[in-house]
């Protein structure tokens, strides 16, 4: 085990995603997007359990965080369900036989969620606690506990809220009323990097842009609008 722990010393121990990811690879179907390129480490297998040593497993924790950002922006994704998220190569290198444990997904989704993980991560839900304590139970049980869904992010709402604000300037938008379709699933905004954002990461962002004077939210809630100034 001691090898396998100074191999760790090479990862990267920055919590935030990179902002020049290494190019994927062209797809033969212009129709689809480009493979996702996993990072070296992902083939390393004492990378899909947690290492004991506290430093090498801060760098391991990192890494994680990393790759979990990476994967979700390439896929477009803004939510990760652990239980279901478990089978997928996200977790899973079938090449190499490895596979993350519930149990230690839900650590590093909790590291991303803390300050010292960069608040890369939110639990979801009311069921958040128990769905924690039954992960930890299970822990100690020396099972895996419950799933948990949480938020992903590659942009943080303050983040979302930038994007938001340069897409209206970009597009010659303020002083225009928008529902809130229009902005996540409308063909107008198919190519932008918020096409098809949950609704509630959507609504915590604009909220962003309302504390900032930038936005005004009208309408009942489930048919809202948006202005920008």
């Amino acid at each position: 085990m001691a090898s396998s722990t100074a191999s760790f010393s090479n990862f990267s121990t920055a919590p935030t995603l990179a902002s020049n990811p290494p190019p994927a690879k062209p797809s033969l179907n212009p129709d689809e997007p480009p493979a996702f390129i996993f990072p070296p480490h992902y083939s390393f297998p004492p990378f899909f359990t947690l290492q004991p040593v506290l430093s090498t497993r801060t760098s391991q924790l990192a890494s994680w965080s990393t790759l979990i950002q990476s994967y979700c922006r390439h896929h477009r994704l803004f939510t990760l369900s652990l239980i279901d998220a478990l089978s997928t190569p996200l977790f899973t290198n079938s090449r190499i036989d490895r596979k993350l444990s519930l149990r230690d997904a839900w650590a590093i989704v909790s590291w991303m969620a803390s300050a010292e993980g960069g608040n890369r991560a939110e639990w979801i839900s009311s069921t958040t606690s128990t769905t924690s304590k039954k992960a930890n139970a299970g822990v100690g049980e020396g099972e895996d506990g419950g799933g948990g869904k949480c938020y992903v992010y590659w942009r943080r709402p303050e983040e979302w809220a930038a994007v938001l604000e340069e897409w209206v300037e970009r597009t010659g938008q303020r002083g225009t009323v928008l529902t809130l379709y229009e902005i996540s699933d409308s063909d107008a905004t198919r190519r932008e990097e918020f096409y098809g954002i949950e609704a509630g990461l959507l609504a915590r962002s604009l909220g962003v842009c309302v504390k900032r004077g930038k936005a005004q939210i009208f309408g009942a809630e489930g048919s809202e609008g948006v202005k920008f100034f």
